[in-house]
């Protein structure tokens, strides 16, 4: 089992391992939010650095998957679809809505 946080990034990338440089950031927390973000991670067996690193990974894969899917999806309305009548219609609306 791979605990390395960089290892399982890579490894859950599909790419294999790749060298993942970490840049140090500072976080002003309230000290009740800190105390209960120790004891979260402890119950995690990590650390809060790691839980917010993952934390905030998994906002971003969240943020960019929905801004790559919202793009399909426009992407096919501005295509439009293949309702396989080669683009000609054969009828009326008064000939399909005849009573």
């Amino acid at each position: 089992m791979i605990t390395c946080y960089t290892y399982l990034r890579a490894e859950m990338s599909g790419l294999g391992l790749v060298d993942v440089s970490n840049q140090n950031i500072t976080l002003s927390l309230p000290e009740e939010d800190l105390r209960e973000a120790r004891i979260l991670a402890a119950s995690r067996g990590t650390s809060v650095s790691q839980l917010l690193a993952r934390m905030l990974r998994e906002l971003v894969e969240q943020e960019t998957g929905y801004a790559r899917a919202r793009d399909r999806s426009l992407a096919r309305l501005r295509e439009g679809m293949d309702l396989g009548t080669g683009g000609h219609i054969g009828w009326s609306r008064d000939s399909v809505h005849e009573r």
